[in-house]
């Protein structure tokens, strides 16, 4: 389920956390289920791993780029199994980052604010890098969080410094302009599952036997190691995306390691869906955030040119797909990276001014936004390269997925149909799990029962395509007590100290206080804010309609 994970401060964030711990001391040690008698061999390597964690912490110090740092921020490492059933093989850095609580209130700041502890954060992915998060805490809206925690961001394994996974060299990632068919011919089948074969092949040659221990399951044990090295008796945790996932995972295992999670903009975890057929529906949602998108440019006729029906912005968008696909700009750009440009709009509605003005600009002969905005950066294939092999390693090791081209070909031919927008590109990104060679696990049911968990605070928009808002009511569904808010009317994917001062408002009391929406001063379950403001559209110079025909 590719989720477009770092979003804004340096390209590194989005965001997720829950609340009040149960009284008392140390966490109790999590077992397998009412009389199960004896735990899993990888539920005691999680604890052999977090009792070591716990006595050697982490020892922070200056970040290997802190010449580069702005802020307080140190770094460190720790420790974690490569394989939780065999606590002593092989092992796995996991590079963390800290900028400690300034103890301040950024209204007076003369007024102490007292320590509540660490708040770890994950971006989602799978692949997403959380290590620059901790700097998150120089921003206005963050400044009373990071008055009150130690603000936690980490390489997930697999991830950056943290023993990087790769599946084929880094230069052949951006090779030259792309083309991408929504109604793909049988030859440029054939092209791409022979593209597939061969990258799950890489991933297996560079990888070996370790492959099939990268998964959501292992995420959520490092978690738990990571919050031992923390020193917490509790887990304080923010996931965004694909971190609710995991992070649902980690309160299923280990519900009472608990403290508070926030998950912004949660992924459906019920197992039938993990994680093929959650990518179908992630397709027929962005079908509908294009249609958003397309719509709003549309009522900013007069700014863009580019027709004054959601129809017309449409053959404006197809009459540039064609004329890139003739003639890429800049020699960069072709109908791939145009596509992929498109589709970052349909994740986070603040990219709908630029890329707006972008298609206009290139309709009436100025390619250099297009270029600027769409073409590949050669300087960031490796990290590229490192996300990709790792979102492909967990979502192929944590489900099964059909083998068979055949299914693929019947399932997606007939949601194009109605979703031509990113139906056939979801599936060149997933297809390596047709003819993956490690071992398949199967999902587990994320579930807790009445008082087994600390109630979860989820956030989700009502129209995010990245991560559907069925999703979040399942999540919901499934994490008794949890309390879901809702930002209404609106599909920006990660909400959480944006643009809504209400959303913000609800993360800010429950982090800072413990305290849950209410109303009529009773707790509620779900509550919901207005939409924020839809984004306001940047001129392009003479914005001359554009034809069509």
């Amino acid at each position: 389920m590719r989720a477009a994970a770092l979003h804004s401060l340096a390209g590194s964030l989005l965001l997720t956390a829950v609340a009040a711990a149960p009284a008392g001391g140390a966490p109790g040690v999590p077992g397998t289920g009412t009389g199960s008698g004896t735990a899993s061999a990888e539920l005691r390597g999680t604890m052999v791993a977090a009792a070591r964690a716990a006595e050697q912490g982490i020892a922070f110090g200056p970040c290997s780029d802190a010449q580069d740092m702005p802020g307080r921020m140190e770094c460190g490492t720790v420790e974690v199994p490569l394989d939780y059933a065999d606590p002593d093989g092989r092992k796995i850095r996991l590079t963390v980052s800290r900028v400690q609580a300034t103890g301040r209130d950024p209204q007076i700041a003369q007024h102490p604010v007292p320590r509540q502890g660490a708040l770890v954060f994950n971006p989602g992915g799978p692949g997403g890098d959380g290590l620059y998060f901790p700097l998150i805490g120089m921003l206005p809206q963050w400044k009373r969080i990071a008055a009150a925690y130690d603000l936690i961001g980490y390489s997930p394994r697999g991830v950056g410094r943290s023993g990087p996974l790769s599946c084929r060299d880094p230069k052949e990632l951006f090779t030259g302009p792309s083309q991408a068919p929504t109604h793909p011919s049988e030859s440029y089948k054939r092209e791409r599952i022979a593209q597939a074969k061969a990258y799950a092949r890489g991933c297996a040659a560079r990888t070996g036997q370790a492959l099939r221990h990268y998964t959501s399951l292992d995420n959520a044990r490092d978690l738990d190691v990571l919050r031992a090295a923390l020193g917490e008796n509790r887990l304080t945790f923010m996931g965004a995306s694909y971190g609710t996932y995991f992070g649902a995972l980690y309160a299923t295992l280990f519900p009472s390691h608990v403290r508070r999670m926030v998950f912004d903009g949660a992924v459906n975890p019920a197992p039938d869906q993990i994680w093929y057929r959650n990518n179908l529906r992630q397709s027929a949602a962005f079908e509908e955030r294009w249609a958003d998108f397309r719509a709003w440019i549309a009522r900013h006729d007069k700014e863009y040119g580019l027709g004054d029906t959601p129809e017309k912005v449409l053959r404006s968008y197809e009459r540039a797909r064609a004329a890139l696909s003739e003639q890429p700009a800049g020699g960069k750009v072709g109908p791939g990276q145009l596509q992929a440009a498109m589709l970052r709009a349909a994740y986070y509605d603040d990219y709908w001014p630029h890329r707006a003005h972008a298609l206009s600009a290139y309709l009436m002969g100025d390619p250099r936004p297009l270029v600027e905005q769409a073409a590949p950066v050669a300087e960031a294939a490796a990290e590229a390269e490192n996300a990709d092999a790792v979102y492909t390693a967990v979502e192929c090791n944590d489900a099964p997925w059909p083998t068979d081209f055949r299914v693929w070909d019947r399932d997606n031919t007939r949601l194009a149909r109605l979703a031509p927008f990113e139906t056939w590109d979801n599936v060149w990104a997933n297809l390596p799990c047709a003819y993956w060679p490690a071992p398949r696990q199967q999902p587990l049911d994320v579930r807790t029962g009445p008082g087994e968990l600390p109630p979860v605070l989820i956030l989700a928009a009502e129209r995010d395509a990245a991560a559907p808002y069925d999703g979040a009511l399942e999540m919901h569904r499934r994490l008794s007590g949890s309390v879901l808010v809702t930002e209404r009317d609106t599909g920006t994917h990660g909400i959480a100290f944006g643009a809504n001062r209400c959303v913000n408002g609800h993360l800010e009391a429950y982090l800072l206080e413990g305290r849950l929406p209410q109303q009529d001063a009773q707790p509620v379950r779900r509550t919901a804010c207005a939409p924020r403001p839809e984004p306001k559209p940047t001129p392009t110079a003479t914005a001359t309609p554009v034809p069509t025909p």
